[in-house]
C-alpha cells in the first residue's frame, strides 16, 4: 500500500518566480534604491548618478563667488567704454551752476546701454563656462548663476562709479574753472540694467542644457513579459 501523494499547493500560494531577474530584497538594506532601478546601482553619494546634494551646494557656492568677482572686470570695462557726458559750470550771482553742455545729447542713454550690453555678454559667457564645467543642470547651479550675476552687476556698478569722474560736480566745476567742459560721473539711470546679467545667464544656460544636456533614456514601448529575458 502506497502513501498518498502530497497535493500540489493552491494556485495563490505558488511561487511567481519564473526564471526572471531576482527582485530586490525588502528591508533596511534596500533603502535608497530608486524605483525601477537595478538593485545595488548607487551613485557616489547615494544617488543613482551624479554628485550628491552636498557636492552640488559646494559647486554652487564656488559658482556664485566666481561669477560675482567677475563683476570687477565688468565695472572696469563700463568705465572705459561708456561715453562721456559733458558738463559745464557757470557762476550765477554767487552760486555755481552745472548743466549739460549738449542738452539734446544721448550720452546718458549710451551709459546705460553700454552697461546693459556688457552685462548681457557677461551673463552669456558665465552660463557657457558653467555648462562646460558641469554638463548637468540642477537647482543649485541655476540659483548660483542668478545670484552670482546679480551680485556681479551690483559690484560692477559700484566699481564703475568709483573709477569714474568725481561725484561732486560742483567741486569739480570749481576745480576746472568757469566754462570749462568736464565729464559727469558715471550714473546708471535705468536700474533694471542690473538684471541683464542674471537673466542672460539663466536663459543661455537653460538653452544649452536643453540642446546639449544629457537625455534620460526613453522607456521601452514594448516591455518583455515578466519572467522572460529579451535578447
Amino acid at each position: 500500500m502506497t502513501a498518498p501523494l502530497t497535493p500540489p499547493p493552491p494556485p495563490n500560494e505558488r511561487s511567481s518566480y519564473q526564471g526572471g531577474p531576482v527582485p530586490p530584497p525588502v528591508g533596511a538594506h534596500a533603502l535608497g534604491t530608486p524605483p525601477g532601478a537595478p538593485y545595488g546601482t548607487h551613485g557616489e553619494h547615494g544617488g543613482l548618478d551624479g554628485p550628491g546634494m552636498l557636492t552640488e551646494v559646494r559647486q554652487a557656492a564656488v559658482t556664485v563667488a566666481a561669477v560675482a568677482l567677475s563683476g570687477l572686470l565688468l565695472g572696469v570695462l563700463w568705465w572705459k567704454l561708456a561715453p562721456s557726458v559733458p558738463l559745464v559750470g557757470e557762476i550765477v550771482g554767487d552760486r555755481w551752476l552745472v548743466y549739460l553742455k549738449e542738452s539734446e545729447g544721448e550720452q546718458s542713454v549710451g551709459v546705460d546701454g553700454t552697461f546693459t550690453l556688457l552685462a548681457l555678454a557677461f551673463g552669456a559667457l558665465s552660463a557657457v563656462f558653467a555648462f562646460l564645467l558641469r554638463r548637468r543642470g540642477g537647482v543649485p547651479l541655476v540659483v548660483a548663476l542668478g545670484a552670482g550675476g546679480l551680485l556681479g552687476s551690483l559690484l560692477a556698478w559700484r566699481v564703475g562709479i568709483w573709477l569714474g569722474p568725481a561725484q561732486d560736480v560742483i567741486a569739480h566745476a570749481k576745480e576746472v574753472g568757469k566754462g570749462v567742459t568736464f565729464s559727469a560721473p558715471l550714473k546708471l539711470g535705468a536700474k533694471g540694467a542690473l538684471l541683464a546679467w542674471p537673466i542672460a545667464a539663466l536663459v543661455v544656460h537653460l538653452g544649452l542644457t536643453g540642446l546639449f544636456g544629457p537625455r534620460d533614456p526613453e522607456p521601452d514601448p514594448w516591455p518583455a513579459p515578466y519572467g522572460k529575458i529579451s535578447a
